[in-house]
């Protein structure tokens, strides 16, 4: 999949099987110390480390199910795999965050007894093992909308961690008990804000949406500049996967031009790899005699427009 940055195939592989390792060791420790202390916190926390394997696991399958290349079936191949993964993540961390919010409150009016040592000496392996898997993660997070959805369900994890420690420090000195649904209810509002501002990219992916690090204006107007071209319409521009722009429109080569279409196409398509970084193009070329009646600038719906690009659409 050219153009696509994909995570090196050894070195990301290797640190996403070893973040599931930990986190399925984590997993199994807190439901240990869970049940000896009699700390739900410690069990739900468990559960929420479940899903973060669950959550790298899912991760680690689209990066390999992503890199299959393209065929009959499907002719753009698999690299959006990931998107439809991340999607996974951040909607299983937006019930996870809802959840929490639920438990909290009613732990506002029945707060539980908790061994507090117990659960904070837990929660300091907890910790140490969520900075672990956040390490081993954080650099491909920055390449992969995928993997950093599984980072933050890390994040997450790890400020938990650190909310369980200090709750189980208050109890210890202070028999301070509403502490833990309070920071409970701080980590929820940092997993939900995390959560739905990341997945609106998502979403915008699955929808075809724009590419966001460039205005569609300045694309058809910077079309329109090129020597040769009389009008352009019917565009549409879409993120293919996470780095990688595509675009198909129609090109009207100016009257007299036509011997010179193919080169005109080629600066065009020149033009969009190096300013805008669209490498997959399409491009219809139509001569100035035989355009499409009354086209639409944006999208392919035929309706009266005027000759330029139209801010309505």
């Amino acid at each position: 999949m050219s153009g696509h940055h994909h995570l090196d195939p050894s070195a990301g592989d290797a640190r996403v099987v070893w973040a599931v390792v930990a986190n399925l060791g984590l997993t199994v420790a807190q439901i240990i110390g869970g049940i000896l202390s009699g700390s739900l916190a410690l069990i739900a926390d468990a559960i929420h480390n479940l899903s973060d394997a669950l959550a790298l696991v899912i991760a680690f399958m689209a990066l390999k199910i992503a890199r299959q290349p393209a065929n009959e079936k499907m002719t753009f191949g698999y690299g959006r795999a990931e998107i439809v993964a991340a999607l996974i993540n951040y909607t299983t961390l937006i019930v996870i965050g809802l959840y929490l919010v639920y438990e909290a409150v009613l732990r506002f009016f029945n707060p539980e007894d908790v061994d507090g040592w117990l659960v904070v000496i837990i929660a300091v392996i907890a910790l140490a093992v969520d900075l672990v898997t956040a390490l081993l993660t954080y650099s491909l997070s920055k390449q992969s909308v995928n993997i950093r959805a599984a980072f933050l369900h890390n994040v997450a994890d790890a400020l938990g961690s650190i909310a369980v420690i200090i709750a189980g420090s208050l109890i210890l000195l202070y028999d301070w008990r509403l502490v833990d649904p309070l920071v409970t209810l701080m980590i929820a509002g940092y997993i939900l804000w995390q959560s739905f501002s990341e997945i609106v990219f998502v979403i915008h992916i699955l929808m075809l949406g724009s590419p966001t690090n460039f205005n569609t204006k300045d694309v058809f107007d910077r079309m329109l500049s090129i020597k040769g071209v009389a009008d352009v319409h019917n565009l549409h521009l879409w993120k293919m996967q996470e780095h990688e722009n595509a675009l198909d429109a129609h090109v009207v080569i100016d009257t007299g031009q036509w011997k010179n279409a193919d080169e005109i196409k080629k600066e065009v398509k020149s033009m969009l790899s190096s300013s805008f970084k669209i490498r997959q193009t399409t491009l219809e070329v139509e001569c100035s005699f035989h355009a499409c009646e009354e086209p639409k600038a944006i999208g392919h719906n035929t309706i009266v427009r005027d000759n330029h690009y139209d801010h309505s659409h």
